[in-house]
């Protein structure tokens, strides 16, 4: 295949994405990895596995491929956390978009995180999170609206 119908599949499957459509994203990225297996192809593969046919092994095994081969891409690290937040891992997801952070101020990482949100810190700061006490003080003071 030529070059230049390469570069058309990969805008095509680059725009799937942006628009939310991983079904069309799934399709030209397979075809793309088939052509030529670049980390970009391998980490955009992985989100749509990941999203339409929930294929954690094999979306974690690509993303961690396309990490390996270009280790400062934030998008691939995007792609990762993606796949965790899919596969309910949400302590992973948020690791792994902070360590996306360190090489590049993406956007669309910080959108992720905004959109995950952050804890508080414990209302009594010396006892645990999990400490009941903690646990329901947090809750009264929410609802009081004194939290900060």
């Amino acid at each position: 295949m030529p070059d230049s119908e390469e570069e058309k599949l990969f805008a095509m499957g680059t725009e799937a994405l942006i628009w939310g459509n991983t079904r069309t994203g799934l399709t030209l990225f397979r075809k793309l990895v088939a052509i030529e297996r670049r980390p970009t192809y391998c980490s955009n593969l992985a989100y749509c596995l990941a999203k339409e046919k929930r294929e954690f092994k094999l979306a974690l095994a690509l993303c961690n491929e396309a990490i390996k081969k270009e280790p400062k891409n934030s998008v691939h690290f995007l792609n990762l956390a993606r796949v965790y937040l899919l596969a309910g891992q949400k302590q992973d997801a948020i690791r792994f978009l902070r360590m996306g952070l360190r090489y590049e101020g993406n956007r669309e990482i910080i959108a992720e995180l905004e959109m995950l949100g952050s804890r508080k810190p414990p209302p009594i700061p010396f006892l645990k999170r999990e400490n009941p006490t903690n646990k329901y003080l947090g809750i009264v003071l929410e609802k009081m609206g004194m939290r900060r």
